[in-house]
């Protein structure tokens, strides 16, 4: 068997797993798994299950850092935002049993669309659907800032106060823990020079709400038709309570504007944004401010951070493949990756606030 038939079926016993779903969902007689490739943190199966179309959300197997891959969070913040304005898959059923497939797991139903990475669908291939992409993006993100997190029974899911403190100190635990293991390959002293300014810059939060943590382009399904309308956001493992700011600046650190310089290795944002009618950064920041009343101040702090996040997830993607815990293939790239982001996140640093967006 190869390691990568060996992580695939580490991933899900079907046979337990239809069992079950079969207690809980009641019998069926078609059944099929498939895995999705796309993502690059929990493991996502495609489930048929009679004539529903289901996804399971896993961790990867293996060790991981602590409160990464936490898809229980992920199921309890999408059952609370059921019934709001937030665009969320329907959630059906959550396991903490992890004697079944070998880890905790959620079950949600599948919405149909398209999940949009590294080329625009053909159907938005125009000035005024691009522009119209964007503001559903951005109108999504303030969705989601906008929800009276205690009326939906969120205001024990974080602690606000303190969150950007924590969100540098949590990163900078979770280089420590990639370390232990690719330090033994190569090192990154420029980890601890970002580290130590974002510790020493941390703004005060203009408001507290639910923040996503993980919010881009990527992250969000647009449905089949046009124009452009953004169906659902995924991948909520990291939410919780806190500054908004944090998202935006998530956001745009995946979003190319046309005068931007060229790509370069280790960039995550898809260039099709720079074509005719994408907004630009600046009025994505713009459309945000309008929309939710808070003002995007402090820009190169949260610039800054999304690209020390950026590396920090990288180098945990690079210990699980040193540890034969995945078979992505980019995982290995991160060996040299991870350097540029953290590089990245020092050139937000010495730019300085002016002109960052």
């Amino acid at each position: 068997m190869s390691a990568e038939d060996d992580y695939e079926t580490r991933i899900a016993d079907e046979e337990a797993l239809a069992a079950h779903l079969g207690s809980v969902l009641g019998e069926v007689d078609t059944y099929a798994v498939e895995r999705h490739e796309g993502g690059h943190s929990n493991e996502t199966l495609f489930v048929t299950w009679g004539d529903r179309d289901l996804v399971v959300r896993r961790p990867p197997p293996g060790e991981t850092a602590e409160s990464a891959h936490d898809v229980l969070r992920e199921y309890t913040v999408l059952s609370a935002l059921g019934d709001t304005d937030v665009r969320t898959p329907t959630v059906v059923h959550a396991c903490e049993d992890e004697s079944v497939i070998g880890s905790e797991f959620y079950v949600m139903e599948q919405l149909a669309g398209d999940v949009i990475r590294d080329e625009e669908p053909d159907r938005f291939g125009t000035p005024a659907r691009r522009e119209r992409l964007g503001e559903e993006l951005v109108d999504a993100l303030a969705e989601i800032h906008q929800v009276d997190y205690e009326a939906v029974g969120l205001g024990d899911f974080g602690h606000p106060e303190g969150y950007l403190e924590r969100q540098v100190d949590r990163w900078w635990k979770q280089y420590e823990w990639a370390f232990e293991v690719t330090e033994e390959v190569r090192s990154i002293p420029a980890v601890a020079e970002v580290g130590e300014w974002l510790e020493e810059n941390v703004p005060e939060a203009p408001t507290h709400t639910l923040v996503h943590g993980d919010y881009k382009l990527d992250n969000v399904m647009f449905g089949p038709g046009i124009p452009p309308e953004l169906v659902g956001v995924f991948d909520w493992e990291m939410s919780t309570l806190g500054d908004p700011l944090a998202d935006l600046g998530w956001m745009l650190h995946f979003w190319r504007d046309p005068d931007d310089p060229g790509p370069r290795e280790g960039d995550s944002a898809p260039v099709f944004t720079e074509r005719e009618g994408y907004p630009t950064r600046r009025e994505l920041v713009d459309r945000y401010e309008r929309q939710t009343g808070i003002e995007f101040e402090n820009e190169r702090f949260y610039r800054a951070l999304t690209a020390f996040k950026m590396g920090g997830i990288g180098e945990m993607f690079f210990r699980r493949y040193l540890e034969g815990n995945s078979a992505d293939p980019t995982y290995p790239l991160m060996e040299e990756q991870v350097p540029l982001r953290v590089q990245r996140a020092k050139e937000f640093i010495e730019a300085g606030d002016d002109g960052l967006v």
